[in-house]
């Protein structure tokens, strides 16, 4: 089995949504062969929980005006350190940078079919490592608000 078109789609709006909101290291798997409950997942992250919001938000607006689609669950939102929207079909997952790193979620799913992404979010991979690398050499203390 694999990931039905319309989980496609939903994958490469929300993708690119996230792309627009300056997420980093997005990508999105194929997890329909070794899970029932949904046909792909889309990992992103950001530097900040501001940030993490912000990307959300952005995802849940573009799936509802672009797709018709509403999530039929919103986890994480008091802290926005990792919020997950479960829309049946995908489930977007996006985390703090530090979260990201910790739970590495890719190493989870690393077996699975890696989805295509529009260019814009296929362009976000290696900016986390990029900005963590320019605040070091400023000095900035990692948990500070980047």
């Amino acid at each position: 089995m694999t990931a039905t078109d319309r989980s496609l789609e939903l994958i490469s709006t929300a993708a690119q949504a996230a792309a627009d909101k300056l997420a980093h290291d997005v990508i999105a798997y194929d997890v329909s062969d070794v899970l029932s409950i949904t046909d792909a997942f889309l990992l992103a992250s950001a530097p900040n929980d501001r940030q993490v919001k912000a990307i959300v938000d952005e995802i849940e607006e573009r799936l509802l005006k672009e797709r018709g689609a509403k999530p039929v669950r919103r986890e994480g939102d008091r802290e926005s350190r990792w919020i997950l929207l479960d829309y049946v079909d995908i489930v977007v997952h996006v985390q703090h940078s530090e979260e990201r790193v910790f739970y590495a979620l890719e190493r989870l799913w690393k077996d699975c079919p890696e989805l295509e992404l529009p260019e814009e979010a296929k362009a976000t991979r290696g900016k986390a490592e990029e900005h963590a690398k320019q605040h070091a050499e400023a000095g900035d203390e990692p948990g500070e608000e980047w």
